[in-house]
């Protein structure tokens, strides 16, 4: 991908420091395209817990991931500083599709970004749910 095509610090709206850490590298000595899909999930459900109330431990609805997919520009290492850049790209009635960067700290252009989709659902009976008003409003923030 072009760098100029890439989305650059400008297009999120919140970000999130991580530490890499020494299990994320793999035996090529970068980190391992799992571990993105870790901070993913780490920077989505950290904004939904600070911002949106959400009670990942016995709160009624729960988000569960249900696609995901990444494109990778450069390789990042341990021990590194990143940012997890968050956006909304599209709002449904019981999911929400993020747009999500990954960069060096104080770089414009991610090393990877990727998109994230959470289905809210009613953890007692495992069935998608309307967006509750305390997390909608947490996302219409970002979008």
């Amino acid at each position: 991908m072009s760098k100029s095509l890439l989305p650059s610090r400008e297009n999120y709206k919140v970000f999130y420091p991580i530490t890499t850490r020494w299990s994320d590298n793999d035996i090529y000595g970068h980190v391992n395209n799992v571990a993105y899909y870790s901070y993913f999930d780490t920077v989505a459900n950290q904004y939904l817990i600070d911002e949106g109330g959400m009670d990942i431990s016995d709160g009624r609805v729960v988000g569960y991931v249900v696609n995901s997919g990444c494109d990778y520009h450069s390789p990042i290492t341990y021990p590194e500083r990143i940012e997890a850049g968050l956006r909304v790209d599209k709002l449904g009635n019981s999911s929400v599709q993020y747009g999500i960067g990954i960069f060096r700290e104080g770089e414009d252009n991610p090393a990877a970004h990727g998109h994230f989709v959470h289905v809210f659902v009613e953890r007692a009976v495992n069935r998608s749910v309307p967006i509750p008003a305390s997390l909608r409003a947490a996302l219409e923030k970002i979008s």
